[in-house]
């Protein structure tokens, strides 16, 4: 349970919800905190992500417990903002497509041998319990409504715990450019900036979204990755009974806190292209389809028109599985890496920050160590 040594002075390279809140965390136990980001705060996938909170359908029981712990702080946190439209828990339904792939009946199941709050509904009996929805569009097999989850606008999010964060004494540095970690004598000592400024620690957390993997590999070390293109469509506000997250086999909706929809899917993210110097290319006809897939299943089939959009790597272990904690080979050097940031975000923080802050290993966070990829390690 011991990880390498207390730390006293961290850096914290990362904007997103994992490096926010972390530093946050370390703040709040003394620790003296920098925080060191590429970009201004939330310029990454924080910023274009769905922010479902969640636990729903089939994932590992190590997994599903360290996101109902997620869940719980953000219910923990709402009630210190009772009024935020910036986070909400109205639920979320899901449904599957009309053929072999359709999993609802068995998920149902599987949901209430876990004691996830799930309810069994017909087309015919959603409007009565979450409103918003075109009955005609749920398949026949019916959908899942999961009273207990909710959504977070991270931006908004990383914005008020930054504000906490630099209230207590963290420092924040913006548009520092890639930061590289200094390891040296066998363990890490601290960052390098683009500008050649050494900054000393006796810790690093690189929660660096998508680099991650790259960066680490700089010192010799392994995590494998899945990292998708996601693009996010955010439209424009119109006033539409919609509060629970929709997840649907054309289409994923999140009301957001303006009264415009995020959307998200499967489909729209294989159609988008990388080029060569490193931006994408995002054809109208996948914007406008995803708009007419959101049409399709929201109540009165809406005219929705795009507000703006945000695409980028989504930071995917190869696993699916989170990677969090210390690199065992180099003592004072930590990674957050993981899908479901939104979702993790608070929890995540609080573990590491803690880990970092007093030298324990969390039981929590047992199944997701780094050392995993490498046999090496094994």
């Amino acid at each position: 349970m011991k990880a390498s040594s207390k730390s006293s002075k961290v850096i914290v390279i990362g904007g997103g919800i994992f490096g926010v809140s972390t530093a946050l965390h370390l703040a709040r136990l003394g620790v003296d905190t920098l925080l060191v980001n590429d970009g201004p705060l939330a310029n990454g996938a924080s910023g274009r992500s769905l922010a479902w909170l969640n636990s729903a359908r089939k994932r590992s029981d190590a997994y599903h417990r360290l996101r109902l712990a997620g869940i719980d702080r953000y219910r923990t946190l709402a009630t210190r903002y009772p009024d935020a439209s910036w986070l909400r828990f109205d639920g979320g339904l899901t449904w599957d497509a009309d053929d072999a792939s359709n999993e609802i009946a068995e998920v149902f199941e599987y949901e209430r041998s876990l004691g996830y709050h799930a309810q069994w509904l017909t087309s015919e009996k959603i409007a009565a319990v979450t409103p918003g929805v075109d009955p005609s569009a749920v398949t026949p097999q019916g959908a899942i409504f999961n009273p207990g989850e909710g959504w977070v606008d991270l931006p908004s999010l990383i914005g008020r715990l930054a504000e906490e964060f630099q209230e207590l004494g963290g420092k924040i540095s913006t548009d520092a450019g890639r930061a590289a970690v200094d390891v040296s004598n066998g363990r890490a000592r601290g960052v390098v900036t683009v500008d050649g400024t050494h900054h000393d620690a006796d810790a690093v957390l690189l929660a660096a979204g998508s680099k991650v993997p790259a960066i680490i590999a700089e010192a010799g070390q392994k995590i494998e990755d899945a990292t998708p293109v996601a693009l996010l469509v955010r439209t424009k506000p119109i006033r539409h009974p919609l509060k629970a997250v929709l997840n649907t086999p054309r289409v994923a909706i999140r009301p957001m806190p303006n009264g415009g929809f995020a959307l998200d899917s499967a489909w729209s993210e294989e159609e988008v292209s990388a080029n060569p110097d490193g931006s994408y290319n995002v054809r109208q006809s996948t914007l406008q389809g995803l708009l007419r897939e959101a049409s399709r299943v929201l109540e009165g089939n809406p005219v929705l028109e795009i507000e703006d959009y945000g695409v980028g790597p989504k930071p995917i272990p190869a696993d699916g599985e989170p990677v969090f904690g210390e690199l065992s080979s180099i003592p004072g050097y930590f990674v957050a890496f993981s899908h479901s940031g939104a979702t993790l975000g608070l929890i995540a923080g609080e573990l590491l920050a803690d880990e970092i802050a007093t030298g324990r290993r969390h039981p929590l966070l047992a199944d997701f160590r780094p050392e995993r990829f490498s046999a090496s390690f094994r």
